[in-house]
């Protein structure tokens, strides 16, 4: 079994890390280099930060704190949110991140995907997806906080984007966004039996349970969590021990 990776997410509006509940109920928990630091320490393996309100804005992504957390941390970080041209990928890049993730601008022009992946290296294209269930073993990928349905089915979309150069698959569930019920395992395990690079869970981790049902059922590569952590609901290196006890190949 792969080593998991246990992931942070920070949401980032204003300069400030904030966390929701289905993208919305928005408050505020930190600022993202103190936050980025902690989690450096703490045993996180990597890092995402999300300018969550970079795309509605239409502007580009905030590039003060990308630099500041790359001065306070020694792990990789991952950044999104408003990345919409190849400069913005050399800018974010530039300032220290390791990936850029991608995620509406990509489905309105899947070729920054291809331009991307040529130009700097697959490991750096990250592909985010917000999906939301349609109907039975049926999901769809949401733009636009999770207001928007695309009508593109998630599980194609996926593939696509894996066929263009994206390195890696993050599936962020808006149903399960926030609310602490488990992971979405069943869109989960379709993804990955359909895709050849790693997926990484996101949305609903409550306990640690939720963790290690997504690392054993889902077989995904890496857990991503945001409230859990940033109010100290769960500890990286506890959670970590209690995976490795559970059989679960994990970095300590």
């Amino acid at each position: 079994m792969l080593t998991k990776r246990i992931i942070p997410c920070l949401d980032v509006k204003n300069g400030r890390v904030v966390k929701g509940k289905r993208f919305e109920n928005i408050l505020d928990v930190n600022d993202p280099e103190i936050l980025g630091e902690y989690y450096s320490n703490a045993g996180a393996d990597e890092l995402v930060f999300y300018d969550i309100t970079a795309s509605n804005e239409e502007r580009s992504i905030s590039l003060e704190f990308v630099e500041k957390v790359a001065q306070k941390i020694n792990i990789p970080f991952c950044v999104g949110g408003g990345v919409k041209t190849i400069d913005d990928f050399s800018e974010i890049l530039r300032k220290g991140a390791d990936k850029i993730s991608i995620n509406s601008s990509a489905v309105k022009n899947p070729q920054l995907i291809k331009e991307a992946s040529e130009k700097f290296g697959n490991q750096c294209v990250v592909l985010s997806i917000d999906a939301k269930k349609v109907r039975k073993d049926k999901w769809h990928v949401f733009l636009g906080g999770g207001k928007i349905d695309t009508g593109l089915e998630v599980i194609d979309w996926a593939k696509k984007g894996v066929e263009l150069g994206a390195g890696e698959i993050v599936i962020n569930s808006i149903d399960e966004d926030g609310m602490k019920k488990g992971y979405d395992i069943s869109l989960l395990k379709k993804v990955v039996s359909e895709v050849n690079v790693p997926v990484i869970a996101s949305g609903g981790a409550g306990v640690y349970e939720h963790f290690l049902e997504a690392a054993l059922e889902a077989n995904v590569d890496g857990l991503l969590a945001a409230s859990v952590f940033h109010y100290k609901e769960i500890e990286i290196m506890k959670l970590k021990e209690y995976l490795k006890i559970k059989g679960i190949e994990v970095r300590i």
